[in-house]
């Protein structure tokens, strides 16, 4: 396996002088219709932005903070305080040595990558708003392959989901299962593979729905349509149960929710070395932005095991963050990075699926004008 080769990253020695203000506000995107999972119904996501303004040229550069609330390893009552005083305490303090910050947002990751992707733009672009990294993703010649995502819902919607995404020119399709009666999803994924035959790849997200012992039932159906994998098909913190799924099943396995809250190397080491997955699912905003994210892709590597980068329900900001930096690690693998149109809210941005695949448009331009007017100040 071809060890992947990383984008640089902004120094986290960048100074806060007086013309540079920082602060944080809550901003609610609102579902267009609701989005099911087996952990229930969402209608509206909780996000964070976290803005540093020039005072003198009004020059401005904003990050996000994906937080997932009941999900998220940073999901606390006292998280808006803890942002609200950090700015206040990079706004007051100007360190040029901020190591300390980023050994304290080990345990806040979702904060984590706000400040990364804010420094990065600080970093690579003074003129153009929301630039981080220079690629041919960037440049408009290159796009990032996306999965087509199928929300749970009933039976007749989703196969209609799924049909849209075929028609769209799909051929890799992501379906939630979890939430209804499992022999019901099975016949829905017979009729998928019956009707589009077997050059679609249908990846599976469990969302830990499943027992263990339903898991391995469900597991050798599976195989009997061919599923390419299944993320999470039982809940995190049952490694051993997990590790003889990897073993035993005969449909890969794909970590996602298991990674959340192993925050040092030595963790993610024995996660890895533990359960042995055929795959891990990465989402920046739950594992420590683009500093966690590139140390899970090294372990991984080594172990030889395959890896994705998926987008955690952000808004067009903190997936422009993502898929940027995904562009740059060059996989052939489709992304799971196509959630920019399920808000009604969302901020038009340069952002646009093409012929199944991900591109920055340049002809497109930012409007972040909501986010000033809508959002709650603190």
């Amino acid at each position: 396996m071809l060890k992947t080769q990383f984008p640089d990253l902004a120094k986290w020695s960048l100074t806060m002088d007086a013309e540079w203000h920082i602060s944080a506000a809550p901003y609610f995107l609102q579902f267009k219709k609701p989005a099911g999972t087996s952990r229930g119904v969402m209608r509206k996501k909780e996000s964070w932005f976290i803005s540093i303004r020039n005072k003198k040229t009004a020059q401005v550069f904003i990050g996000e903070c994906g937080l997932l609330r009941s999900l998220s390893y940073d999901d606390r009552e006292n998280y808006g305080l803890f942002l609200t005083d950090l700015c206040q305490r990079i706004n007051t303090e100007n360190k040029k040595d901020w190591s300390s910050y980023r050994k304290e947002l080990l345990e806040w990751p979702s904060i984590e990558f706000a400040l990364e992707t804010v420094f990065q733009q600080m970093q690579f672009s003074s003129e153009e708003k929301f630039q981080l990294f220079s690629s041919d993703f960037l440049k408009a010649q290159k796009g990032i392959p996306i999965n087509g995502l199928v929300w749970m819902s009933d039976l007749e919607d989703m196969m209609l989901q799924v049909q849209a995404k075929i028609d769209q020119g799909y051929n890799c399709i992501k379906i939630k299962i979890g939430a209804l009666k499992w022999e019901d999803e099975f016949k829905l994924l017979q009729e998928i593979r019956n009707r589009f035959g077997p050059e679609l790849q249908i990846r599976v997200d469990g969302n830990g729905g499943f027992s263990h012992c339903d898991a391995i039932y469900t597991l050798h159906q599976l195989a009997q349509v061919k599923v390419h994998s299944i993320e999470q098909p039982i809940r995190q913190g049952n490694a051993e149960k997990m590790r003889d799924l990897c073993r035993n099943s005969e449909v890969d396995v794909a970590l996602d929710e298991e990674l959340i809250g192993c925050i040092t190397r030595d963790d993610k080491v024995k996660l890895l070395d533990q359960i042995d997955p055929q795959y891990i699912v990465l989402k920046p905003s739950f594992i420590g932005g683009y500093r966690g994210t590139q140390e899970w892709i090294e372990l991984a590597e080594d172990r030889e095991i395959g890896w994705w980068i998926t987008s955690a329900l952000e808004s067009n900001i903190g997936l422009n963050a993502i898929a940027q930096w995904t562009a740059c690690l060059n996989s052939d693998m489709a992304q799971g990075l196509g959630t920019g149109g399920l808000f009604t809210n969302n901020f038009p941005s340069p952002l646009v699926i093409k012929n199944t695949q991900l591109f920055y448009d340049p002809d497109q331009i930012w409007d972040v004008s909501l986010l000033e007017t809508e959002q709650t100040s603190l």
